[in-house]
């Protein structure tokens, strides 16, 4: 028999979203039970400045920002426990979540803040440079790259309007785009090709990147596996990966409504699923601005409307 515990209100995901949401729902005398999933902390734990959080004049790192947050949680009685969930049934309330395969929790109230996951290309250097000149997020880290020269790896309007705000910071901006053609709009295409400061590089694919404290330059290969295939470097200071996130959402899709990435669908402008008592907050709802702020800002709305649902159906 599975071990079975009955919550008030259940946090799945920490970083930004999942531990503010257990700010406010302590707070609320909710009693909120959180766990963290594969990475405490989220993504931020892998960033090493963050100098767009209000509240921080000079800056902080990723991992002390989700400390501190972890902390202010607890103070508010959040019951944080390390933990993955790993399968779920939403389709009548209490709801239940399981954890690690052998503990299932019941909740009254749900809230999802699992996340996205950045796609990588897979090139062990990536893992290398992690947090030393690697990013998927030009919005986020694009700051330390002013009159630097930059790469940015994608071919769709992502990857086109992180070259375009880079470019804005940058010296220089490398598109390398693995077909001979965009994938993006065209009118994103246009402001990409006729900028004077990004250079698309069509039909060439990154094999390694090299630097001796950080990234200093990448290798490319020019038309791989052609009979004129070309094989070079260039010098680069930072490494931006535009191809994509994965929202980590499968366990809930059963029961909740997503696009065709996987983000969940929410009502417009709040936090409510079409299931009664579950909630969403952070970048698995969010295909736009996928920010620790805006992440953090939806964990408080969700934490909001899971205590005003609680307290209509008498449960608190």
């Amino acid at each position: 028999m599975m071990e079975t515990e009955k919550v008030k209100c259940l946090i799945i995901g920490s970083g930004p979203a999942g531990y503010t949401a257990a700010i406010y729902a302590g707070r609320a005398n909710l009693s909120p039970v959180l766990y963290e999933g594969l990475q405490p902390g989220g993504q931020l734990t892998t960033t090493t400045d963050v100098e767009n959080f209000p509240g921080y004049p000079e800056g902080i790192s990723g991992p002390q920002l989700m400390e501190d947050l972890r902390k202010q949680a607890e103070r508010f009685g959040a019951d944080i426990r390390f933990g993955i969930a790993t399968a779920s049934d939403l389709s009548k309330a209490p709801y239940k979540v399981t954890i690690d395969g052998d503990k299932e929790i019941e909740t009254e109230a749900l809230i999802i803040a699992t996340g996205a996951t950045a796609k990588y290309l897979g090139l062990e250097d990536e893992k290398k440079y992690a947090g030393m000149g690697v990013s998927a997020c030009a919005t986020c880290d694009g700051f330390f790259y002013r009159k630097k020269v930059v790469a940015v790896v994608g071919g769709g309007d992502t990857a086109c309007e992180e070259a375009v705000y880079l470019a804005g910071l940058a010296s220089k901006v490398y598109l390398v785009v693995r077909k001979p053609y965009l994938r993006a709009s065209k009118i994103m295409q246009e402001r990409v090709l006729n900028h004077d400061k990004i250079e698309v590089l069509f039909e060439h694919n990154v094999v390694g990147l090299f630097g001796e404290n950080g990234v200093e330059g990448m290798s490319l290969v020019k038309r791989w596996g052609e009979s004129d295939e070309e094989r070079y470097t260039l010098p680069i200071d930072g490494f931006f990966l535009a191809i994509g996130h994965k929202p980590n959402s499968d366990i809930f899709k059963p029961y909740l409504d997503t696009d065709e990435v996987g983000y969940i669908i929410t009502t417009p402008d709040r936090p409510c699923t079409k299931v009664p008592g579950v909630f969403v907050a952070g970048d698995v709802a969010d295909p736009h601005y996928r920010q620790a702020i805006t992440a953090a800002g939806s964990g408080c709305k969700a934490a909001i409307e899971a205590e005003r649902y609680l307290s209509e159906k008498g449960l608190i």
